[in-house]
């Protein structure tokens, strides 16, 4: 039986950091035994060379495609668009920085296998013992903060939603992202609480993680996060994730 894995790596405005992550992506799965794997690049609308430095990769490594989205649209919307291009039997995405090595995959893999969960998640609060570089307090304080928050405003039982470190196997993808419509920071929590309200398990696995300077998410966004966890409900209350598919599957490009 055959394996494939797709790696979507959503960047904006990565250029001085995508050559070493992408490198070191490649090094992992030269020593693994996938039988195909792809890494797809989302450039976001970037205003410098990300999408540059990604289609350069692409020349001397196979199975390296850049996708663009029009215009910049948001972290939701760069993995979606990576989720539906990929062909991958299993699908992981992964922040540009790595703040999760790409290695602690193989843990996602066993838990899936292990427990036979359709979905598993990297998280920095089971085990916080694995986090090497921590955020600052305050950002450590407003993560918990918008965990207990998330857990009462939509019922999900998870220790950390926010960890960009994800694998879905193929069908659940297609399922979940099809119907997902935050395009911004909050979408982490819609894309889990769809995968839950549609019966899927999901394996919450401790992983290494280290905070990487240079964080897009500011103080805004994160305000943003906490008001699009009422917009997952409302969503919810109008019966929007349970259609057959939304129509704002983002284009190829």
């Amino acid at each position: 039986m055959t394996r494939s894995l797709s790696i979507i790596v959503p960047a904006y405005n990565e250029q001085s950091r995508l050559p070493a992550s992408l490198q070191k992506i490649e090094e992992y799965l030269a020593q693994t035994t996938w039988d195909f794997v792809e890494i797809l690049v989302v450039d976001d609308g970037s205003s410098d060379g990300t999408a540059a430095v990604g289609e350069e990769f692409a020349k001397t490594v196979a199975n390296v495609r850049v996708l663009r989205n029009p215009g910049n649209r948001g972290k939701g919307f760069s993995v979606r668009h990576g989720m539906l291009e990929a062909r991958g039997e299993w699908r992981l995405f992964t922040d540009a920085d790595l703040s999760a090595p790409i290695d602690e995959l193989d843990k996602l893999w066993e838990a899936a296998a292990k427990e036979n969960a359709q979905v598993a998640i990297g998280s920095r609060a089971l085990d916080r013992s694995l986090i090497g570089v921590h955020q600052s307090a305050f950002r450590e304080f407003s993560g918990k903060i918008f965990n207990a928050i998330m857990q009462l405003a939509v019922g999900l039982r998870i220790s950390d939603t926010q960890c960009g470190f994800k694998l879905f196997r193929a069908d659940v993808a297609q399922q979940v992202f099809s119907r997902q419509l935050i395009d911004r920071w909050g979408f982490d929590v819609e894309i889990l609480f769809i995968a839950r309200k549609r019966g899927f398990k999901i394996a919450e696995v401790p992983v290494r993680w280290d905070n990487v300077e240079g964080s897009k998410l500011g103080v805004f966004n994160g305000a943003t996060a906490f008001l699009e966890l009422a917009q997952v409900r409302w969503n919810d209350l109008q019966g929007k994730y349970r259609r057959e598919s939304n129509s704002r599957t983002p284009a190829s490009h």
